[in-house]
């Protein structure tokens, strides 16, 4: 069940950052008996409770065998307790609650989103209490899932941008856990058992290795009480080991991967940066200046505006647990793959070498904390960015002191921040697409 339009503006209204101090949402926290971590927000005005369960059980804890956190998460839902899949999502249905999951690289994760008439809730916290603490991974739905995915993974190679990514993480991060898609590959998929996503769940499903993260319209007492009777099922275990560092690559290359399109499509990077690092807001403010602000970015100016040489071209900063990348991508025509690629190159060694204008501070300032309250606009929202917080171990006040540490950055600050981390003669670049132009020298 989906939130409308008019709730929305009602939460928006209730979070709008007119007061800073008094619209941002406190955080509560406590820890259950077995060991998860409780994260609370409670809100006023929608008898709604959006509940989000995160564990560490991204597709960096697959090992060898790829893809099967992307399996174990998909497979959660079609069968627990004594319910198959049709009578889990009856039973939600029949309350108007919606059940959810997904991975990422760092993270798996549950979201229930439900009304908080004590019936209906009662219902929907039941069967996710079932989905998470007792699914079945029946053999004939993991067969039907394995095939699905399978199906997605032939398709995948069909897209060229896809074929770019898989190639530049590859091209990243080496043996490293993170260079691997989440989804897995077709050899390491076809080789999976039922066995193996049951393992999986029993290491990396517990109270230890989880959060659980409440926002909503109840009591702090109420959320003590739902969170427990989620995660109450739930072993203790053990929280996942660290992960490996990143060892960044130390000289530039460039990949060509041959593909049949109209288009070039071009990604260049680095690993640069952990979740908290002190630099992340210098970063964060550059790269909005560089390329991450769409039509008005540096890059986009640069490569499409002034020279139209590209479909589209931006940058991107996406932090993880250990160093994630720093990203720069365009799509152009193939008999100007040459050009674009070096018009981007030396735009981003101009914007290290010295740094944005106060001009172009200012504004991506303004842009950025403009923009801030339709981050926390939403129970839904809200609950994105305090699970970050949470699983990432950053201060509870984050959302509280995020518009002043934006508003701090410097020009200088900007420019020893590039300088120390991007690092252009160690960048890693992909092109798929039929051009045979030799890339411009880096």
């Amino acid at each position: 069940m989906y939130v409308k339009t008019m709730m929305r503006g009602l939460i928006f209204l209730m979070l709008c950052w007119a007061s800073v101090v008094e619209a941002t949402p406190k955080i509560q926290t406590w820890v259950l008996q077995n060991g998860a971590r409780a994260y609370f927000v409670p809100t006023e005005g929608l008898p709604m409770l959006d509940v989000r369960v995160v564990f560490d059980a991204g597709s960096a804890r697959d090992e060898a065998r790829y893809g099967q956190a992307m399996m174990t998460s998909g497979l959660l839902d079609t069968g627990a307790g004594s319910w198959d899949a049709d009578a889990i999502a009856q039973r939600l249905e029949g309350v108007g609650a919606h059940l959810g999951s997904g991975v990422t690289r760092d993270s798996a994760w549950v979201s229930l989103r439900t009304l908080t008439q004590e019936k209906l809730l009662a219902t929907a916290l039941d069967t996710a209490r079932e989905v998470l603490t007792h699914p079945l991974f029946n053999q004939k739905d993991f067969d039907r899932e394995r095939n699905n995915l399978l199906v997605a993974l032939r398709q995948r190679d069909e897209s060229p941008a896809d074929l770019a990514a898989l190639a530049l993480f590859s091209a990243l991060y080496g043996d490293h856990p993170y260079a691997h898609p989440k989804e897995g590959n077709p050899d390491t998929v076809e080789k999976l058992t039922r066995d193996d996503l049951l393992a999986f769940y029993q290491r990396y499903y517990t109270a230890r290795n989880a959060i659980i993260v409440l926002v909503g319209d109840v009591s702090r007492q109420q959320a003590e009480t739902v969170a427990g009777n989620l995660l109450g099922g739930l072993p203790s275990g053990e929280a996942a080991p660290p992960l490996p560092p990143v060892n960044a690559p130390a000289a530039a290359n460039i990949v060509k991967k041959p593909f049949p399109s109209q288009q070039t499509h071009v990604l260049s990077g680095l690993p640069v940066l952990r979740v908290g690092d002190p630099d992340y807001f210098p970063l964060y403010v550059g790269n909005h200046i560089l390329g991450g602000s769409g039509m008005v970015s540096r890059i986009f100016e640069e490569v499409r505006e002034k020279r139209g040489l590209a479909y589209s071209a931006s940058s991107y900063l996406y932090p993880f647990r250990v160093e994630g990348p720093f990203l720069m991508s365009l799509q152009t025509r193939n008999d100007q793959t040459d050009a674009a690629l070096g018009v981007m190159m030396q735009t981003v060694r101009e914007f290290i070498e010295k740094g944005p204008s106060e001009q172009e501070l200012q504004d991506s300032r303004k842009n950025i904390t403009g923009g801030f309250p339709l981050r926390i606009d939403s129970n839904q929202k809200l609950i994105e960015q305090v699970a970050a917080i949470a699983y990432y171990g950053l201060p509870l006040d984050y959302l509280d002191t995020f518009i002043g540490k934006v508003e701090a950055v410097t020009v200088a600050d900007i420019k020893k921040a590039f300088k120390a981390r991007i690092k252009p003669d160690a960048l890693q670049t992909v092109l798929v697409g039929p051009g045979t132009e030799k890339p411009h020298e880096k």
